[in-house]
């Protein structure tokens, strides 16, 4: 009987055992990753390479969700909200960082609110037009803009986006006028580029690669001091005779009190980019790039630090 009886205690400790470790072995259950860009975008590519192989290592499903709309806003709060126990992330690019210095009004903390995963990558901006502009450098490009100050219309993802800082802080560094032209969705934006209903956009090559490997859209210049290569080759800005070096980061982020010992695994599994995965981020345009944790958290307030004047000339622009 005593022997039954250990038996059965040992059995029931066992089955109540079971499920607390099943809970806590993370990931038990699918992840989301929030993005703040409509599909097809380079942030959803990106949320869409990593989450198969995120999947793969984990074992379990990653669903990219698209949130667009707002210059990120709604993505962030819909990440920003969420229960902090490492399902639920948020695809960023540096458009993110800057929501708060253009909206002083946020129900959340750009980046208080949030906990560094692991950067992934960071994509120069380029300088792009339709052929119909009749400028086919940035110097040309330039004179044209000096010519006839407010002319030239450059479209972005929307008021906030990294693609509104890039072209801004060309305008900035060029000294010329453009008149900024939002748009919800990069499809539309796009749309008119080709048409030449505006006139330039700065963005990351993976934006646009189709249209300039088919000639649709011209390269003017790439926002480096180094001339891209590959996917397609673009001179620099800096050899162009403008001071201007844009990257636009991508990352991981998850709301702020999320466990480090979950930051970490994800991190982990983030940053162990298998050899394909690294060769697919490169053809659209990406350095792969790893700052995980702690170290992304500050490489975006020094971002933020270095973009402050322009930021906030912006900021007032809008209203803030």
């Amino acid at each position: 009987m005593k022997w039954h009886s250990a038996v059965m205690v040992l059995a029931a400790a066992l089955l109540a055992s079971g499920p607390v470790r099943a809970k806590d072995q993370y990931p038990a259950s699918a992840i989301t990753v929030v993005v703040p860009l409509a599909p097809g975008t380079t942030a959803d590519i990106l949320a869409r390479l990593f989450g198969e192989e995120m999947s793969n290592r984990f074992g379990q499903q990653v669903i990219v969700s698209n949130r667009p709309g707002a210059g990120g806003l709604i993505a962030a709060q819909a990440v920003a909200s969420a229960p902090a126990d490492g399902y639920t992330l948020l695809l960023a690019n540096s458009g993110h960082a800057i929501l708060g210095a253009l909206n002083k009004k946020l129900p959340f903390d750009p980046i208080g609110d949030f906990a560094g995963v692991s950067m992934i990558g960071e994509a120069a901006a380029i300088a792009v037009a339709p052929p119909s502009l009749g400028t086919r450098d940035l110097k040309a490009f330039v004179g044209l803009a000096k010519a006839s100050p407010g002319s030239i219309n450059y479209g972005s993802a929307g008021i906030g986006t990294a693609t509104h800082i890039a072209g801004a802080y060309f305008a900035k560094q060029a000294g010329i006028e453009m008149v900024h032209v939002p748009y919800k969705t990069g499809s539309a934006l796009i749309a008119d580029l080709v048409a030449s209903r505006i006139q330039v956009t700065f963005a990351p090559a993976a934006f646009t690669l189709p249209m300039l490997q088919d000639g649709k859209l011209v390269a003017l210049a790439v926002a480096s001091r180094e001339p891209m290569r590959s996917p397609v080759a673009v001179p620099s800005a800096v050899s162009s005779g403008v001071d201007y070096e844009y990257a636009t980061w991508y990352g991981f982020l998850a709301p702020a009190r999320t466990p480090k010992p979950i930051l970490q695994t994800l991190s982990t599994a983030i940053s162990q980019v298998e050899p394909q995965l690294r060769a697919n981020i490169i053809s659209q345009g990406i350095e792969p790039r790893t700052v995980a944790l702690a170290a992304f958290d500050t490489h975006i307030r020094q971002e933020m630090t270095r973009l402050a004047p322009l930021l906030k000339g912006m900021g007032d622009q809008v209203g803030n």
